[in-house]
């Protein structure tokens, strides 16, 4: 293990929910319609592989989902959405941001669709086995992604590192996600518009506690 997993997993440290929620918003708002764009992007990507009839499109008689976007679109899907935190570490840093920044997860693919992959299946196997665990293991991933973006770590070293630095406050971070739940169950009853906002805002908040707990690289991620 690296010093940096090891000086995270001793580290102590509060969980602040109320002061992430005014920090992501203030993140967000700094590139709100840039965010709002990507997000609309990829509601917009995933609309059309819906329609679009199967092989190519995820849309069959059969009513079975597959087809070659939608598996090739579950295959990037977590490096598109690694593109939150890209954009949102930079804004934190003050450094300036463009829409292509949303795609740099594709310099790190490996490791972010691995991080992805592994940890769901984990959480996939506590769920179906025993409750707890999945539960457990779904908020003490939490800082999986962004460790790998930040701090350039494999993935089973993020995925580590994360679940026993959470595990020290797991139910502060618990209430955390049930805020960004309620968050997101706002913007779903604004006709679903709302998610445009209240999605980003999330991964921004995250980015966030991310931020205090752990501590931003200097660097800027796209000069790695």
């Amino acid at each position: 293990m690296s010093s940096f997993s090891s000086d995270l997993s001793s580290r102590d440290y509060t969980v602040n929910i109320g002061d992430y929620f005014g920090r992501g918003w203030s993140i967000f708002k700094q590139q709100a319609l840039l965010f709002v764009l990507f997000t609309v992007m990829l509601v917009a990507i995933q609309v059309v592989i819906a329609i679009l009839p199967f092989p190519l499109g995820a849309r069959s008689e059969e009513g079975g989902v597959g087809g070659i976007l939608n598996v090739a679109f579950n295959v990037i899907s977590p490096v598109l959405s690694a593109g939150y935190y890209f954009v949102a570490f930079q804004v934190a840093r003050g450094r300036s941001v463009s829409f292509n920044d949303f795609f740099l997860g594709f310099n790190k693919f490996l490791p972010i669709f691995l991080t992805a992959l592994v940890s769901t299946l984990l959480t996939a196997i506590g769920f179906v086995f025993l409750l707890l665990p999945g539960i457990y293991l779904a908020i003490a991933y939490l800082f999986a992604q962004p460790l790998v973006i930040d701090k350039s770590a494999d993935f089973w070293q993020a995925m580590e590192t994360s679940r026993k630095l959470i595990t020290k406050k797991w139910f502060s971070f618990f209430a955390l996600l049930l805020a960004i739940f309620v968050l997101n169950l706002g913007g779903a009853l604004l006709l679903g518009i709302g998610l445009l906002v209240t999605l980003p805002l999330s991964v921004c908040i995250v980015a966030a506690a991310y931020e205090d707990i752990v501590g931003l690289n200097s660097v800027a991620d796209a000069e790695i």
